[in-house]
C-alpha cells in the first residue's frame, strides 16, 4: 500500500473519530476496510501526530477521542470549512479585543490550505459582507477569559467597575452566566456586599482576578431574562409598558432584545416593556413601529406621543 493511500485512510479514521464518542476496533475495521492490527496501527500514527486517541478495552470498549496537551491539526469536512472560515471572518471584527488579528491569521491559514471551490465559495461571502461595530463595546479577551473560569469552577471574582455615573468601584462576586448580546456582554452574578443579584458589563471591568474562594451556587434567576430585564429598565429613570397589536414573533423582528422585554399578552398582542431617561425619545422608537400601539403607562409618555404627533403634523405641512 502506498505512503499516499495510507495517509487518506489515516485520515478518514480520524474523519470517523471525530463523528461520534466512540467506535470499537471492529466498527471501524468495516468502516475502513481494513484488519483491526490496521486500525491499531494507525491509531498509533494519531497519536505520533498529536491526536489523544484512549483506548478502553472490555464490552462496550473501544478508541475514543480525547483532550490533549496541545492542539492538533483539526479536519473539517466542506460545511465545517466554510462555516469556520465565515466565523472568523465576523470575529475579525467583533466585540472581543485581541482576537481580530487572531482571527485574521487563522483565516489566512484556512484560506491556504483550502480547495479552490471552496476558497471561492468564502470569499464570495467575504466580498458581500461587511461588519458594523458600535464603538466603546470591545471586551479585552483576558477578561472574558477569567470571568469564563470563575463561572465554570464556582470561584469568587474580584474586579474595578465603573458604573453608569462614571464612578468606579470595587466589586466581589459569585459569578454564575455571561450573557452576549449584539452589541455587548454581561455577567450575572451574586454581589458579595450587596447580598442580591447584579448585572455587570464586561467592558467596564478594569484588573478582573479569579479568586480561589469556591463558593455553593445558589438558586439564581434566569440569567438570560435577568440580564434583558436589568439592561432595558432598571438603570432608567421612566419604564414604558406598551400594549403592540401584533403576535411577538412579528415585533421581535423589529426591537432587539437589549432594547425592550416582549412578552405575548394575546393572540396578535404582545406587551412591550423598555426604559429611556428621555420620554421623548421613548416615543420616537414606539412610534417606529410598524404596528398600532396604546401606551399603558406612564401617563407622561402619551404627553410625549402627542408632542412628537403636533410636531410630525408640523413638519408634513406644505409651506405658505
Amino acid at each position: 500500500m502506498t505512503v499516499e493511500a495510507t495517509t487518506q485512510r489515516v485520515l478518514r479514521l480520524l474523519e470517523l473519530l471525530q463523528r461520534r464518542p466512540t467506535w470499537t476496533a471492529s466498527q471501524l475495521a468495516e468502516e475502513l476496510g481494513v484488519t483491526q492490527r490496521s486500525v491499531r496501527r494507525d491509531v498509533e500514527r494519531l497519536r505520533t501526530l498529536g491526536y489523544p486517541v484512549h483506548a478502553t478495552a472490555g464490552v462496550g470498549g473501544g478508541y475514543q477521542l480525547g483532550a490533549g496537551t496541545r492542539l492538533p491539526p483539526l479536519l473539517l469536512d466542506d460545511g465545517e470549512a466554510i462555516a469556520t472560515a465565515v466565523s472568523l471572518r465576523v470575529a475579525s471584527g467583533g466585540t472581543v479585543a485581541g482576537t481580530g488579528e487572531a482571527a485574521v491569521r487563522v483565516l489566512a491559514k484556512l484560506d491556504q490550505v483550502m480547495p479552490p471551490r471552496l476558497r471561492s465559495e468564502v470569499r464570495a461571502v467575504h466580498a458581500a459582507t461587511d461588519t458594523l461595530v458600535a464603538p466603546g463595546t470591545q471586551v479585552d479577551a483576558d477578561v472574558l477569559l477569567t470571568i469564563a473560569r470563575a463561572c465554570r469552577d464556582s470561584v469568587r471574582a474580584r474586579f474595578g467597575y465603573t458604573t453608569m455615573r462614571g464612578q468606579e468601584r470595587a466589586r466581589t462576586v459569585e459569578p454564575v452566566r455571561m450573557v452576549a448580546t449584539s452589541r455587548r456582554w454581561y455577567l450575572m452574578a451574586w454581589d458579595v456586599d450587596r447580598q442580591d443579584w447584579r448585572t455587570f458589563r464586561l467592558d467596564r471591568m478594569r484588573d478582573v482576578e479569579a479568586t480561589t474562594w469556591r463558593f455553593r451556587p445558589r438558586e439564581h434567576p434566569d440569567p438570560v431574562a435577568f440580564v434583558q430585564r436589568s439592561v432595558t429598565s432598571s438603570p432608567y429613570r421612566h419604564v414604558a409598558r406598551v400594549l403592540v397589536h401584533a403576535d411577538v414573533d412579528r415585533v421581535a423582528e423589529h426591537v432587539p432584545p437589549q432594547a425592550a422585554q416582549l412578552t405575548p399578552e394575546s393572540p396578535g398582542r404582545c406587551l412591550l416593556v423598555s426604559g429611556g431617561d428621555d420620554l421623548d425619545w421613548v416615543a420616537l422608537h414606539i412610534a417606529r413601529l410598524p404596528f398600532d400601539c396604546e401606551i399603558l403607562d406612564p401617563p407622561e409618555l402619551r404627553e410625549a406621543a402627542e408632542r412628537l404627533a403636533g410636531r410630525l403634523s408640523a413638519m408634513a405641512r406644505e409651506r405658505a
